[in-house]
């Protein structure tokens, strides 16, 4: 799941996306309007949480440019005004759900993933393929009924695989949906992280390598190059 988080004010905004990148969401910092609306002109964002004060371009009219825009996004708006008036008046510009400051953690993540799922055409929370079954809402990974113990990052990843089987996925674009957008496009991280989480899956492997291609679990259980290295 990708996030865009908008906030002008570093620490907090710096918080909120590490600690959204440990829930296996990829994070995206603006730190303000106009940095958040370039953003969201190049990349596909399931979420954006949007401060309502900022600078450039104030939050009001960057959640009127969201809203309209014909790929919907889902809006989270959070500010520390949390008068009636002030969520009346937040969700009438087409924000989707609002949030006031201070505000618990463990609630703005559950906050995201109930976004995520409404959103329209929503993604499967449930993904089913090659004897695997991946739940995005208990965050949880079996094979052939076997519970599996994933970290974050091995979770998303294999996520990501599912998402998009039987087609490839290089590894500039998990970069991309797993890790943030200053991920080093020349780190090792993503052949690394592929091993653990076939050692994790087990026999038979189900992640194909194709060299200049990428990486891909097709529908059957064995492929011939899953064993590849890579």
């Amino acid at each position: 799941m990708r996030v865009l988080v908008v906030e002008d004010a570093r620490p907090p905004a710096d918080v909120i996306a590490e600690g959204l990148r440990d829930q296996a969401m990829a994070a995206h910092l603006a730190r303000d309007g106009l940095e958040a609306a370039t953003k969201l002109a190049v990349t596909a964002y399931d979420v954006v949480l949007l401060d309502r004060d900022l600078p450039s371009i104030h939050g009001d009219a960057l959640c009127r440019m969201i809203t309209e825009r014909d790929e919907r996004v889902m809006v989270l708006m959070l500010t520390a005004a949390d008068s009636p008036g002030d969520r009346v008046s937040g969700l009438s510009l087409g924000a989707d759900d609002y949030l006031a400051k201070p505000f618990h953690f463990p609630e703005l993540v559950l906050r995201i993933r109930a976004l995520a799922r409404r959103r329209p055409a929503a993604q499967a929370p449930t993904l089913r393929v090659a004897g695997i079954e991946l739940d995005t809402i208990r965050h949880a990974v079996t094979r052939d009924g076997k519970l599996l113990d994933l970290s974050v990052k091995e979770f998303a990843l294999l996520e990501a695989l599912l998402r998009t089987s039987p087609a490839y996925l290089s590894a500039e674009d998990l970069l991309e949906r797993v890790w943030d957008e200053h991920a080093d496009p020349f780190t090792n991280t993503v052949t690394v992280t592929i091993g653990r989480l076939r050692r994790k899956l087990g026999e038979p492997p189900v992640i194909s390598t194709t060299p200049r291609v990428g990486y891909r679990i097709a529908g059957a259980a064995a492929r011939d190059d899953a064993s590849r290295p890579g």
